[in-house]
């Protein structure tokens, strides 16, 4: 249980704010993260990692001299957003290029890819290495569709010490890529993990067993035991790691030289580590493999996961000496930085968002007020659906939909009534509230929801009055900009399954002369039936994927939560958009 909060929806900015006020000497807060206080005497590649908040020493406890030089932080278990990575980028830019680092989960290689791509056409050479060490997210056979536990620590840590061994932005790449390809992890659980607030945890093992295979938001796992002995887990966790199909190419026991990584999730002291570890070096040295520099404790947690991870890290004669370089962070220190020469980074944050907001026309202005009434409704809805959400998204998923959910519709309800405010249109008010959602919302649930609200503020306009054709357009550019962007089709199992027919029942309503009040009532009712027939259906995309057959029988979170929203704002819809086609 996480027992120390001011209020659950504040804990991840508290959290950064009280993280950076304690480590000043390493880092310092910008938007969306934190970034180096430091710059060496000569500018180099920077490496900016990223994720969500909850997973302490990831990823804000990495940033310093030797490691990343910033960290884009999300809200609790959910990815920063695109405005958030591209804050920390753009503070941590040294001319070089930027590597961007992070794990590979649908919601961070959403808003990381957005980001990178805004980035690149601002002139900044961005480029990504995705994090696949876990064994037991996808088979041999599908390594990059692995997701990234605790072996990030061992990426980042290469990745840091090749830019600052001033490395060029391809030889960074490079190097990283092959310590992502020689680095293998698993993970075990004894218990779940509870976020500030919640009435009980994300997931629970029965007592006396061990789940195999979670992953640190409480994925389900592969397999459930009875809970063995530690020198019993140290043998399960060797032999999975060791085994034929699991060798980075070229590697194999017998003088093979390999960086042990034994990790925390968050309540598994270090005393039980060591005594695991024990048996570690016995079977390691067993298999003719020589332990460098071991590193036993907290280095990807899941708050007060009880769970234990193992990460192999492969060496080469260029992967072992970027291991063995100096690094100076919060939460790693090894070898000896030069701290003399580094110098203090007191360059202040530029915004790039308008002072002021574009020209509306009265009618806009009065189609705002509604949006933000509709998205107050939103919010509403989602709160109290939010513990139901969570119990459909916990089926195959992590549990976390209702929470992430709540916090966008919240926060997007929120910047929208400050947009009307301002006397905001109805296009500015949605980006607006898309940016909120896609900040505190984080994951792939923010990205998209970010998405549906800009393109359907991109055909409301600011300055027209509107019509029900251009609703009618916003969604099916909704459709056409979601399914591109998180590359889902129909029959996916994912909010799509939803939005088409919901664009689709509208559309073909209102070109049969319906009200519009009469075409979104049934638009709302076709996207709760689909979002109902989900159930039905195995999901390709997202988290779920890797357990799929977990799901049948229970909808897709997404879909619901959608189709939920659809009939929260069914009222406000009519009237906003009350001039004839």
């Amino acid at each position: 249980m996480t027992r120390l909060w001011n209020a659950p929806d504040d804990f991840a900015d508290e959290m950064l704010e009280g993280f950076a006020a304690a480590c000043g000497r390493w880092v310092r807060q910008v938007p969306g993260g934190v970034v180096r206080s430091t710059r060496d005497p000569r500018p180099t590649v920077s490496v900016v990692i990223g994720g969500g908040s909850g997973h302490y020493p990831a990823f804000g406890g990495l940033v310093g001299p030797g490691l990343a030089h910033g960290a884009a932080m999300g809200n609790l278990f959910s990815s920063p957003s695109a405005h958030q990575v591209e804050s920390v980028v753009r503070a941590s830019d040294q001319g070089e290029g930027v590597l961007l680092s992070y794990g590979n989960y649908a919601g961070d290689v959403l808003h990381f890819g957005t980001a990178q791509e805004t980035l690149r056409a601002e002139g900044i050479d961005c480029r990504t290495v995705l994090v696949t060490d876990d064994i037991f997210s996808a088979p041999a056979g599908r390594t990059a569709q692995r997701r990234g536990i605790a072996g990030d620590f061992a990426v980042f840590k290469i990745a840091g010490a090749a830019a600052a061994a001033g490395y060029d932005l391809d030889a960074v790449e490079t190097v990283t890529r092959r310590a992502n390809l020689h680095t293998r992890s698993m993970g075990v659980a004894f218990s779940g993990c509870s976020l500030p607030g919640a009435p009980e945890p994300l997931f629970t093992v029965p007592p006396g067993r061990m789940a195999i295979g979670l992953g640190i938001h409480g994925e389900p796992g592969i397999d459930e035991v009875d809970l063995p002995t530690a020198d019993g887990l140290a043998t399960l966790l060797i032999d999975q790691l060791l085994a034929a199909d699991e060798l980075p190419l070229g590697a194999g026991p017998g003088g093979a030289r390999v960086v042990p990584i034994l990790n925390g999730l968050g309540s598994v002291k270090n005393e039980e580590l060591f005594v695991v570890y024990r048996r570690i070096a016995e079977l390691l040295d067993d298999a003719g493999v020589v332990a460098v520099d071991p590193q036993v404790g907290e280095y990807c947690t899941s708050f007060d996961m009880a769970g234990v991870s193992l990460t192999l890290l492969w060496l080469d004669d260029e992967l072992e000496r970027l291991w063995a370089a100096p690094a100076d962070t919060p939460a790693f220190r090894t070898g000896a930085v030069d701290t003399a020469a580094l110098r203090p980074f007191t360059a202040e944050y530029v915004s790039t968002d308008p002072e002021t907001p574009p020209p509306s026309s009265e009618a806009s202005r009065h189609l705002a007020a509604r949006i933000a009434s509709a998205l107050d409704a939103a919010f509403i809805a989602i709160d109290a659906a939010a513990d139901d959400l969570g119990r459909i998204d916990a089926v195959a998923g992590d549990g976390d939909h209702g929470i992430g959910m709540r916090r966008g519709t919240r926060a997007a309800a929120k910047a929208a009534a400050a947009a009307v405010s301002s006397n905001c249109g109805a296009e500015t008010t949605l980006g607006t509230a898309a940016d909120a959602w896609s900040d505190k919302a984080g994951g792939t649930s923010g990205a998209i929801w970010a998405v549906i609200l800009r393109a359907i503020g991109r055909e409301l306009g600011d300055s027209e009055e509107p019509t029900a054709r251009d609703l009618v357009r916003g969604l099916n550019r909704a459709v056409a900009d979601v399914t591109a962007y998180g590359q889902a089709a129909v029959g996916d199992k994912t909010l799509v399954d939803a939005l088409v027919p919901l664009a689709h029942t509208l559309g073909a309503a209102v070109e049969a002369g319906e009200s519009l009040a009469s075409a979104w009532a049934k638009a709302a009712v076709a996207a709760t039936t689909s979002a109902n027939a989900t159930a039905h259906l195995l999901p390709h995309r997202g988290r779920a994927r890797t357990h799929g057959e977990r799901s049948l029988g229970t909808p897709d979170p997404g879909a619901v939560s959608l189709a939920i929203i659809a009939h929260a704002v069914e009222r406000f819809v009519a009237p906003a958009t009350s001039r004839t086609p």
